[in-house]
Parts: C-alpha cells; sequence; structure tokens
C-alpha cells in the first residue's frame, strides 16, 4: 500500500507524554508519527503493552579491541588500576600492554563480534570505539574493529577511534600509524596526553593529534587525567588546544579522574574553559575509584555523558554493552538516585551520549531517525532497577531480531 508504514509500535509510554499511551510510525527509517490513534496501515506492529519506548543507547567510550582479553593476563593491571585513589594507573597501562605482544586481526574479530552482537541484545545502536595503534599493537586492533564496523553497518554504528595509547612522544612510531590508520578509515583521531613522561611532551602529543584531525578533517577523543595525580593538567590543555584550532564542538574528553582532586578555584575555571571549547566529558565511574565531578560538572550546565569503557578485559572484568547497567552502576557510585537524577542519568545514556560523539538528529521526534527501544518497564526507575534488555530494538528504522544478536560472521 502506497501509504503503509514499514512498522507501527503501539501502546508505547514515552518519556515526554506522562500516562498518554502513544503510537510510533516508522517509515524508511524515520520516525513519520507520534500519535495516540494513528490512521495509516503498517506491515508490521508491535505491542509495548504501556511499557516505556525511548531513543535506542549510545555508549561514547568503549575499547573494542581490548574486549574478552582478561584471560590472555593476569589481574596484575587490574588491580594497580584500581588501588587507592589511582596513583599507579600508569604501572596499570604499562602492565595491560603485554597483551598486544600478541595482537592478530584473526582472533580479535570473534570478540568484537560478540561485544557488538551484546551491544545490539542491549539495544546500543551506536559506539564510539577505542583501537590500540602504537608500536606493539600495530594496526591489528584497529584493523580488526574496522572489518566488524563494516559488518555491523546500519544495525550497530561503530566510530572508530585511532588510540595511541602507549604515548607519542614516548612511543616514537606511533604518530605515523595513527596517521596510517586514518589512511584505512578510522573515524575519529584519539590520544591519551597524560600517559607522556613530561608536560612539555603531553603538549606535543595533543599538538600532534589535532594536527592530524584538523589534516584528515576528524573529530577528536582524548583519554585524559587518567590518575590519581591533583597535578595532571591535560584536560585543560587538550581544551586550549580544540580552541586554538576551531575545533569548538569536536572534540570529546574522556576520564579526567584526577578532577576529583582538583581545588574548587582551578575547577570553576576548567568548567569555563570547557563550555569556551564546547567540550564534552565521557565518564566511567565504575571502572575505577576516582572520577569527575559529574554531578558538578551537570549542575554547571557541562555536556557529561556516561560510557562503559572495557568489558572483560585487563582494566574491568565485568560489563555486558548494557547502558542500562551502566547507568544503574552510575547511580550508586554518583549518589544520583532522586526522580531527576534517574532521569538525567537516562540522557547520560542516549541523548547526550549521541550529542557528545557528533551523531546529529538523533532522538524519538517525527522526522528523526528510527532508533529505539521498547523496554520491559513502565518508567526509568524501573528499567534501571532491572537493566534487563529490551523487548525489541529498532535500529535504522529496522527490527532487530535473534539472528542480530549473535556473534557469527555475516552471509556471504
Amino acid at each position: 500500500m502506497a501509504n503503509e508504514l514499514d512498522l507501527l509500535i503501539r501502546n508505547a509510554r514515552l518519556r515526554t507524554h506522562g500516562a498518554d499511551l502513544m503510537s510510533i510510525g516508522i517509515r524508511a527509517g524515520r520516525i513519520e508519527l507520534v500519535e495516540s490513534r494513528p490512521s495509516l496501515p503498517a506491515a508490521r506492529e508491535i505491542d509495548a503493552a504501556g511499557n516505556l519506548v525511548t531513543e535506542s543507547f549510545v555508549n561514547p567510550h568503549l575499547h573494542l579491541d581490548k574486549v574478552y582479553t582478561l584471560p590472555r593476563l593476569d589481574d596484575r593491571a587490574l588491580t594497580e588500576y584500581q588501588k587507592g585513589t589511582m596513583g599507579a594507573a600508569m604501572t596499570a597501562i604499562e602492565l595491560a600492554s603485554r597483551v598486544k605482544q600478541d595482537y592478530d586481526v584473526a582472533w580479535i574479530v570473534p570478540n568484537v563480534r560478540r561485544a557488538v552482537a551484546k551491544a545490539a541484545r542491549h539495544g546500543c545502536t551506536h559506539i564510539r570505539a577505542f583501537a590500540d595503534v602504537d608500536t606493539k599493537a600495530r594496526l591489528e586492533g584497529v584493523k580488526a574493529v574496522l572489518q566488524v564496523r563494516e559488518e555491523w553497518r546500519g544495525r550497530v554504528d561503530i566510530q572508530v577511534v585511532a588510540f595511541p595509547q602507549d604515548g607519542v612522544v614516548r612511543d616514537p612510531g606511533s604518530e605515523a600509524l595513527v596517521r596510517q590508520a586514518l589512511e584505512l578509515g578510522a573515524d575519529v583521531v584519539g590520544g591519551i596526553p597524560w600517559i607522556e613522561f613530561t608536560e612539555a611532551d603531553a603538549r606535543s602529543h595533543i599538538e600532534l593529534m589535532f594536527a592530524l584531525a584538523t589534516e584528515f578533517d576528524r573529530d577528536v577523543s582524548m583519554l585524559v587525567d587518567d590518575a590519581g595525580d591533583a597535578g595532571l593538567r591535560t584536560l585543560e590543555m587538550m581544551a586550549v588546544q580544540a580552541i586554538k584550532t576551531g575545533w569548538q564542538g569536536r572534540a570529546l574528553a574522556h576520564h579526567a579522574r584526577a578532577m576529583g582532586l582538583y581545588p574548587e578555584p582551578y575547577f570553576r575555571k576548567l568548567v569555563a574553559l570547557l563550555a569556551s571549547a564546547r567540550m564534552g566529558l565521557v565518564s566511567d565511574p565504575h571502572t575505577g575509584p576516582l572520577h569527575a565531578r559529574v554531578r558538578d560538572l551537570l549542575e554547571a550546565g557541562a555536556l557529561v555523558c556516561l560510557g562503559q569503557d572495557d568489558i572483560h578485559d585487563a582494566y574491568y572484568p565485568y560489563g555486558r554493552n548494557s547502558m542500562l547497567e551502566v547507568a544503574f552502576l552510575a547511580s550508586h557510585l554518583l549518589w544520583m538516585t532522586a526522580a531527576p537524577d534517574r532521569e538525567r542519568l537516562y540522557d547520560m545514556i542516549t541523548i547526550e551520549a549521541a550529542r557528545a560523539i557528533g551523531v546529529s538528529d538523533f532522538g524519538l521526534k517525527v522526522g528523526g531517525p528510527a532508533h529505539m527501544v521498547v523496554l520491559r518497564a513502565p518508567d526509568v526507575l524501573e528499567a534501571l532497577r532491572d537493566h534487563a534488555p529490551p523487548a525489541f530494538v529498532v535500529s535504522h528504522g529496522r527490527l532487530l531480531g535473534d539472528a542480530d544478536f549473535h556473534a557469527s560472521p555475516p552471509a556471504p
């Protein structure tokens, strides 16, 4: 039929419509209507049964090349990373890097497929995925993630970050490898400037990576100040460089755990600097005992979202690519349990996370792309309490099914 919808979701409870149940019509990958009594027929209908229907989930920070690698190592890196106030974070990274000596696309790809299948099952349709690019990992990790990005295109969108995990100045040759990764098709320039040995080297790291970003017209994602050292200042350096480069709104910071130790006057100056750079921050409080001042940043109007960070690797033994689970954990660790806090946490794994990684026009609205989840809960409280997989997942207007939730390679 000419006016037939591809999919109609009936009896949906929306966060914006109170107790009223609505219907959502989808055609050609976009939301055609949000109405109480739709008149158009549909090729397929779903009954949400009064449960919550929202935008799908977005994971803005996942080390996708490292998923399920913990069995290849011992617990030494994990123990050092999570010790005390994270003073041994650099030691942990050096211990964790041992896994890269054996990096090979052949065994990384199945791990990545497994993690992305779990993302689909848990309603996460967009991932910013870090892949190590250095003289140990070479290009094996990024090649694996790029391969799986193409396999999952149209179901789970993956932004691949070329990430010089071991530094740039302290690891000669890694800058050239980041360049090669961008030439292969990596979407984002990564960085971890605090890992360098000196402040001057950290500045060089940031400048070199922003130079590649401008040359290749890529966004930037950097892990900054990820240790218990109140003297770390690479978040500030990164924001300043974004402004100097004209990259406002195209740079995203991750972790910034040292922020939890900053004196108040410096923190306030940093908040103003982030606003000038239009730079968001991803926090992963469940993977380390120190974290950014999320509540204070939110109260100051900063863009903050949550990330999974790790799945069963040298830094974190758990993880299912479930952003509801991430928000559930953050609710406890950040003491964000009141109703307004819960709603904010939900934004931080959906619309705010999408905004942070530059996913345009994201939202449950007429004309917007149809990325959504039909939950098994009537409201955000119950969704967070149970953090169960959605009843249905829609990506790019397509209703995902059991075949999308398994890690098998794509059909020829």
